[in-house]
């Protein structure tokens, strides 16, 4: 093999990217021979502000995360569905954080990879794991709210149902990450290493292209749709409609808390999304123009497109505290060895006493007809009347009438009915 023909050949399998982070490459090889100089080296200043920029986003991703797995594992109060997902997305984004930023991050400084062929295979294959669980975990809750606010009589997940789904979603993500452990592979152009994914027919081919199209379709197009679907709908029911004038206190309290938790999760979908848009955009464009990874300035842009896309690990713990209230009391209770944080009695309330009574609706079916029980469970002191509002609700989108709903003589119309239906019950010891 002439000196040419090396250089193409080398020049071709260097262009072989892969999904994280590309193999960038180019114009190091100047001349028809090797050089010894790395052109990726970069200046010590500029490396010190992106090690600093990287490190804020592993310092607040892993505090933040963990101290959110803990506000909800440690406290019962804590335990819903909606939070179990919310825990799977903090595993996540906890794991990208501490196996992928930092590694990721000094491969790209100087596109040098120093951690050997098994770490190689885990960098390609863990962030897509990773991000598959977080994203399908944000479309879980989106589908939970969807259930529990549009259809609220139909039965949800039970926690063991919620534990299952998260396994499912795990194992899922483990196959569909498959191909990037298998194939990739470490190599030496002298004087660096390189860690990629060699698709058998080489990059910019049919199994290449496909499985990346794929992969963006299935973790970022797919479920951003059903979410975007999903709370349009819960939207439009509590926002679009218009609460009744004789609604109790107690109703508007559960609307302005069901408001509040979509409010939450749409803020963590939306930056989601736009973190990870450029990062897409990027592997987009490199899939048809592969000479866009030899431009001089390729690795700046790649080092501010993934710091973006990393950063999304660390902002949810922040939108949490930010806009829901036991979670910022779980804040509290986590950081109140610093002076400056203050624990209330309100915040100490928040998340270790329950004030709600709880309304299971169950079907049962006899001689083939079918009718529902209410079975009503105490705990402390006051009434949830969901299955009121539960009623409410359904009336109003279907409008109908108050004469109606007296003919029907297992509905509860009014939280008062509840209320005072479930003291007749606990009085005669049913």
């Amino acid at each position: 093999m002439d000196a040419e023909s090396l250089v193409q050949h080398i020049e071709r399998d260097m262009e072989e990217a892969t999904l994280f982070p590309p193999s960038v490459t180019g114009d190091w090889l100047e001349d028809d021979n090797e050089t010894t100089v790395n052109q990726f080296q970069q200046p010590d200043w500029q490396v010190a502000l992106w090690a600093i920029a990287y490190s804020l986003i592993i310092l607040v991703s892993i505090t933040g995360n963990v101290t959110v797995i803990w506000i909800i594992l440690a406290h019962r109060r804590m335990r819903t569905v909606t939070n179990y997902f919310i825990v799977n997305l903090a595993f996540s984004d906890v794991s990208m954080a501490s196996f992928n930023t930092l590694f990721n991050f000094v491969y790209a400084l100087h596109n040098d990879w120093y951690f050997g062929l098994g770490y190689c295979r885990f960098q390609n294959f863990f962030p897509i794991t990773a991000m598959f669980s977080s994203i399908y975990s944000m479309a879980a809750i989106a589908v939970d709210r969807y259930m529990a606010i549009i259809h609220p009589l139909k039965p949800r997940l039970s926690s063991t149902s919620t534990k299952v789904v998260i396994a499912l979603i795990w194992i899922v993500a483990i196959c569909l990450a498959f191909p990037q452990c298998y194939y990739s592979v470490t190599r030496f152009y002298y004087p660096r290493t390189v860690c990629m994914v060699d698709w058998p027919d080489d990059y910019g081919g049919k199994h290449q292209l496909s499985y990346q199209f794929a992969v963006i379709l299935l973790i970022y197009l797919l479920p951003l749709l059903v979410m975007l679907v999903t709370y349009s709908l819960v939207g439009r029911t509590l926002w679009g409609g218009h609460i009744p004038g004789e609604a109790t206190e107690h109703y508007h309290s559960q609307i302005t808390a069901k408001r509040k938790v979509v409010k939450m999760m749409v803020v963590v979908v939306v930056t989601f999304a736009l973190c990870w848009l450029p990062y897409h955009i990027y592997f987009i464009l490199g899939s048809f123009n592969r000479d866009i990874y030899k431009q001089h300035y390729i690795q700046q842009v790649y080092l501010a497109i993934f710091w973006l896309a990393m950063s999304s690990t660390m902002y949810n713990p922040i939108i949490y505290c930010c806009l829901n209230q036991r979670f910022r009391a779980g804040f509290r209770h986590a950081f109140a060895w610093c002076p400056f944080i203050k624990v209330s009695e309100e915040d100490k309330m928040e998340l270790q006493h329950t004030h709600t009574f709880r309304v299971t609706m169950t079907r049962s079916h006899r001689n083939d007809s079918s009718y529902a029980h209410t079975s009503i469970k105490t705990n402390h002191t006051t009434i949830d009347a969901k299955m009121a509002e539960s009623m409410e609700l359904s009336t109003k989108k279907k409008g109908t009438s108050k004469t109606h709903g007296r003919q029907n003589t297992h509905a509860v119309n009014r939280p008062d009915d509840a209320k005072s239906s479930a003291a007749k019950l606990m009085q005669h010891g049913h």
